[in-house]
């Protein structure tokens, strides 16, 4: 029988010493340059090309730039712990590696469980979103009768976000270091464009947008978010809706975190970086830094372009092409159709980066035995193929028969909750393993750590009901995979068993 604690730990040497296995041995080909990349390729994507503007007019107004940056100052407390953690545990895995030498393996599984959910939910909904795109682009060459969309034996296929996860797939399988440099060049493409919102954009700027800077809360009206449809905070506090108002700009907030998802797959690729102690640290914060200055700076342009309310849901139905919206309504056509193509160049490298990371935790789980061993294989590329191959493969069905709806939110409380573990985690490594070398130390522990968990939990608050309910049907299934398959089959379990029969 296998050690039956649930919270036994697996030493940091011990997950130094697996990375040495032949058969399940990354290459190490990446710089801090290499994780910037990544780390700007995946960031910049989703959130700025269809979240901003979309959340100024449901829930914000103008004050998204603020819910920007209550959302980042959260991700940055998160982000230096993130690395610490990598620099000190440089293996592949990120929050479930670093878990499991804090933890123990039940909660290691939870937050694996968790990254699971993040990366391959959101590389899905991302791809929905790149094939919209691809559309719109295929319209402008060939005429707008062209679809993404096929009908096969009644059955509707997103024969674009198919097509793209079996191209990026077979990318990510010939090698991580081809991958950075097809991600840079792509990278270099939507930064330009983000550009050129911000400064082309500055000239159709019009300051009474941006009055009321937070708008008065919306009277309830029978679309009004209620119930379990709204958020916690404004559930507990006695607010009937979060449309505007402090109600709206707190759950704007906790909305485009999502938009910050991704950083924490630089932290995944440690075990591929040469010098991971310093070059994971500035790969994490150099990719935040960048990123938060863009996303407020378009966030400003954009809801200075366009009154809020148009940038609403209902009043923009393509939600997707919403800065092209802005630049369309104030006639600048040929802008809105180079925004789209920088749209569909930049949600690429999104959903690239997420399946990496995606496989990466995968790989970190089957070598530990919580999920079967053959998926830690790797080849003589020194990735593992046979992972990326199913990973692309469930999130193929998902992005190609599935509707991509109300995803960012089950992303983001997931991503949260492995924020608040991985903050709570260094804490706890500081006073148990004081001995470890540390290529980058967060300052003032106890209280950054601190900070970070209690920011975590107030994003967490002011996402849905619904959503809270959904992730604890998650966790169910999670808690059912673990009991009945990964705590038994765990190579630390086996190990201990073998230890005390000894």
């Amino acid at each position: 029988m296998p050690g039956v604690g649930l919270w036994r730990t697996k030493s940091v040497e011990q997950s130094m010493s697996d990375t040495d296995e032949p058969d399940s041995k990354l290459r190490r080909d990446l710089s801090a340059w290499d994780l910037t990349v990544f780390g700007v390729a995946v960031v910049i994507g989703a959130g700025i090309f269809t979240l901003t503007a979309r959340t100024a007019g449901d829930f914000a107004g103008p004050s998204v730039a603020l819910a920007f940056v209550l959302a980042a100052v959260a991700c940055a407390l998160a982000a230096l712990c993130y690395a610490e953690f990598a620099s000190t545990v440089p293996v592949a895995g990120s929050a479930y590696t670093f878990s499991y030498a804090t933890f123990g393996e039940l909660i290691a599984w939870i937050i694996g469980w968790d990254l699971v959910l993040e990366f391959a939910v959101g590389a899905a909904a991302v791809a929905k979103g790149w094939s919209a795109y691809l559309q719109v682009v295929l319209g402008y060459i060939f005429g707008d009768g062209v679809s993404t969309i096929a009908h096969v034996a009644g059955l509707e296929i997103d024969w674009g976000a198919l097509l793209l996860v079996v191209v990026l797939a077979a990318l990510l399988t010939l090698g991580t270091k081809l991958s950075s440099r097809v991600s840079l060049v792509i990278t270099g493409i939507k930064v330009a464009i983000v550009l050129f919102v911000i400064f082309f954009g500055i000239a159709y700027i019009k300051a009474q947008n941006y009055t009321p800077f937070v708008p008065p809360q919306a009277p309830p009206t029978a679309t009004s978010s209620t119930g379990i449809d709204q958020t916690v905070f404004s559930l507990l506090a006695g607010g009937a809706d979060s449309t505007y108002g402090i109600f709206g700009l707190l759950a704007a907030a906790s909305l485009v975190f999502f938009a910050f998802i991704g950083f924490d797959v630089v932290a995944t690729t440690a075990e591929e970086t040469r010098n991971p102690q310093k070059a994971v640290p500035r790969g994490i914060l150099g990719s935040l830094a960048i990123v938060t200055v863009l996303y407020v700076s378009v966030s400003l342009v954009v809801v200075g372009m366009l009154p809020y309310g148009k940038l609403a849901t209902n009043a923009a139905p393509a939600g997707r092409k919403t800065l092209a919206t802005a630049f369309s309504a104030n006639g600048v056509d040929w802008a809105a159709n180079v925004i789209s193509i920088g749209a569909l160049a930049g949600l690429t490298t999104v959903v690239m980066v997420l399946i990496l990371g995606q496989v990466r935790i995968v790989f970190a789980m089957s070598r530990d035995g919580l999920l079967p061993r053959s998926l830690s294989r790797t080849g003589n590329r020194g990735t593992p193929a046979r992972a990326t191959v199913i990973i692309a493969a469930l999130v193929a069905v998902a992005a190609g028969f599935f509707a991509a709806d109300k995803l960012e939110e089950m992303v983001n409380v997931g991503t949260l909750f492995a924020f608040i573990l991985v903050s709570a985690g260094v804490w706890i490594l500081r006073r148990t393993r004081p001995d470890l070398e540390r290529g980058f130390r967060v300052p003032w522990v106890p209280l950054i750590p601190i900070l970070a968990i209690l920011a975590c939990l107030w994003l967490m608050l002011n996402l849905s009901v619904l959503t809270w309910i959904r992730f604890a049907v998650w966790m169910l299934l999670g808690f059912i995979v673990y009991f009945t398959y990964s705590r038994r089959n765990s190579v630390l379990g086996k190990r201990l068993s073998a230890e005390n029969f000894l």
